[in-house]
């Protein structure tokens, strides 16, 4: 017989619960909208096959990885400290790495609809405090300090918030890719299933890394969201 104790993660039914719910692909804050660039890839065939999306989603989670999940690391413990000068930081290196109007507008408007939808489910005065500094403009509001402060809050582990960050990047792409390209739901599984293996190492890279540390330096991808806004016909916002 199975004992279910030591298969015990750490983490209460609650707290899975949670990580479930605010992990979940349908949470309504508009990530269906965009594609993460995969859009103008396909149009421009650098994505034209199973194959090379592969290779376009373990790209877009390496970066995602190296760049904003740092910041919601950084925004995690920040949270934890209550420390809100330290988030307006964090939340100004992020918006200032985004090159594209496309990719501020992106990380913007999700992390604005998080946190309005969190501050209704959740009562703590630090995640309103936050919304009142997105309202008044004080700070851009990006979606990866979102996600830190909103997990930290409610004392759910920053590797939980890292999972959440980057199985979002994944699900938005290839959820996109179902409707852009020709490629099954089995093809689009194996390839979450793939890269959700390479989480472990690339959360404790994150963890040990810097604010300073995180980068920025994506030029295809700034190439292909600018080649975005200018495209004649457009099925999502990036």
């Amino acid at each position: 017989m199975i004992n279910l104790n030591q298969m015990e993660s750490g983490l209460s039914a609650v707290a899975l619960m949670r990580l479930l719910q605010f992990g979940d692909s349908t949470f309504p804050i508009g990530g269906f909208s965009f594609s993460c660039g995969l859009e103008s890839a396909i149009q421009t065939k650098l994505v034209r096959c199973i194959d090379t999306l592969r290779e376009f989603v373990l790209t877009a989670v390496e970066q995602s990885a190296r760049g904003d999940a740092i910041a919601m690391l950084c925004a995690h413990q920040a949270a934890t400290l209550a420390d809100i000068d330290q988030l307006l930081t964090i939340d100004r290196h992020v918006h200032a790495r985004k090159m594209s109007e496309e990719a501020r507008t992106m990380t913007t408007r999700m992390g604005r609809k998080f946190v309005e939808l969190n501050c209704e489910l959740i009562k703590n005065d630090l995640l309103a405090q936050w919304r009142n500094c997105i309202e008044t403009s004080a700070t851009p509001g990006c979606f990866p300090v979102a996600l830190g402060i909103t997990f930290a809050v409610q004392r759910l582990p920053a590797r939980t918030a890292f999972v959440v960050h980057q199985y979002g990047v994944t699900a938005t792409i290839l959820s996109a890719a179902l409707r852009l390209l020709k490629v099954s739901h089995v093809d689009t599984q194996k390839v979450l299933y793939e890269v959700n293996e390479l989480s472990e190492d690339a959360f404790l890279e994150a963890s040990n890394a810097h604010l300073s540390d995180m980068a920025g330096f994506s030029p295809e991808t700034d190439i292909l969201l600018a080649y975005h806004t200018k495209a004649h016909v457009r099925l999502f916002m990036s």
